[in-house]
């Protein structure tokens, strides 16, 4: 009798203990939604430039947005927004299949919009923009940089991130959007009704200065770092070289970045064997990026700069300022030291996470700070028809200072 109350009791056990192991299986049975939260709950986690996750308890924040309903698609990108938004880093985002799909087309250089760059600014958190495109509905418009967008069709921008800010910007040839707009240091809001057209997005214009004839001088302009900037500044550079150039100004004012690898690829077009950017990892491992080969060109070089230039152009500013390869004209760039990955979601969505911060090759972290040119010159914002006018404060200065080397 005593064996079986024995055997009875080991029995009860083990349904115990089984128990312990079975039901909990049932428990991490996630629904489809559930998945998509936790991978980009996980990617952010591993690669994540800020290993404090601004100063909070990552896995605890896991806990408790797992435990939020998520009946649709819809609900779990709110709850992803959500989540990000704790790392009070805006570009750390959610891209929703629309935005991501834009955001690959921006960069291989095909768009229709009214030709806008926009960021958040740091400062403030407000929607500026950073340069309209030349030639643009905006542009021609008279839409500035650093203009500050108040609202997109009604709709405070206060409210929404910087992707969404760009999708209500986008959309089909030939319908409208509104825009409040306010201009720096001005109190009356503006309002801009501007239809959408088919933008073009080539990265590079150029031409021959030949105002001396003794010594003619090679514009490169470039827009932003898309797929083909790299190629195309080639090709605009053998071409200024062969008809006769004897120095050069890259033009890089308003240029809000765009691939790193493309600033790269462009850094190495004018560098001998140097450093060309440091990065650094959230365990503060550095890497770096080098020029290893020769250099298309070693004349005279002026870089124009000013608040509008983000991103790649400050890694390129950076080199090529810290490589004594050319000297920086204009006024301080944006600050934007933060380097990103794109990781695909499912169903066509993105994930953009910043990974890395990166220095110049002298070791400055400039997020937040930008880059002091060698020369400041301020001026007002001038309309892509004016770049290398009288009123281009900034170019005249280049030009005079190209024609004393």
């Amino acid at each position: 009798m005593l064996m079986k109350k024995i055997y009875s009791s080991l029995a009860i056990l083990l349904l115990i203990l089984c128990s312990n192991f079975i039901y909990p299986a049932n428990a991490f049975a996630y629904t489809q939604e559930e998945k998509v939260l936790l991978q980009s709950w996980r990617l952010v986690n591993e690669a994540y430039v800020d290993d404090t996750f601004n100063h909070q308890n990552w896995w605890s924040i896991r806990q408790k947005f797992i435990k939020k309903p998520l009946h649709n698609r819809e609900e779990t990108y709110t709850a992803i927004k959500e989540m990000l938004a704790l790392l009070d880093d805006p570009y750390t985002r959610l891209l929703p299949p629309e935005n991501y799909h834009n955001l690959q087309i921006t960069t291989s250089g095909e768009l229709s919009g009214i030709g806008l760059q926009i960021s958040i600014n740091p400062e403030n958190s407000q929607l500026e923009v950073v340069t309209p495109l030349p030639s643009s509905p905006a542009e021609l418009a008279g839409i500035q940089p650093r203009d500050q967008i108040l609202t997109i069709d009604g709709i405070n921008t206060n409210t929404i991130t910087l992707d969404e800010a760009a999708n209500k910007i986008r959309g089909e040839i030939g319908t409208t959007v509104i825009l409040e707009v306010k201009r720096q240091n001005e109190s009356n809001i503006r309002t801009y009704e501007l239809k959408r057209d088919r933008l073009s997005l080539s990265a590079v214009n150029s031409h021959l200065d030949n105002s001396n004839p003794k010594n003619p001088v090679g514009y490169i302009g470039l827009t932003q770092f898309s797929a083909n900037a790299t190629q195309d500044l080639a090709h605009a550079l053998v071409k200024l070289d062969q008809q006769g150039a004897k120095g050069y100004i890259l033009d890089l004012r308003n240029n809000p970045g765009g691939l790193l690898q493309a600033g790269i690829e462009i850094a190495r077009l004018w560098l001998q064997p140097s450093t060309i950017v440091y990065t650094v990892n959230r365990q503060g491992v550095l890497d770096s990026y080098d020029a290893d080969g020769e250099a298309l060109t070693d004349k005279p070089l002026v870089v124009l700069v000013n608040q509008g230039s983000a991103s790649a152009s400050e890694i390129l500013a950076g080199a090529l300022q810290d490589n004594h390869r050319g000297i920086l004209i204009g006024e301080k760039t944006f600050g934007k030291g933060l380097i990103q990955s794109l990781f695909e979601l499912p169903d066509g969505a993105g994930i953009a996470v910043t990974v890395a911060k990166y220095e110049t090759p002298s070791h400055k972290d400039i997020n937040k700070l930008g880059i002091t040119p060698d020369k400041i010159v301020t001026q007002d914002p001038i309309s892509y028809f004016e770049i290398g006018t009288e009123k281009d404060l900034q170019y005249q200065t280049a030009i005079s200072f190209l024609s004393q080397q």
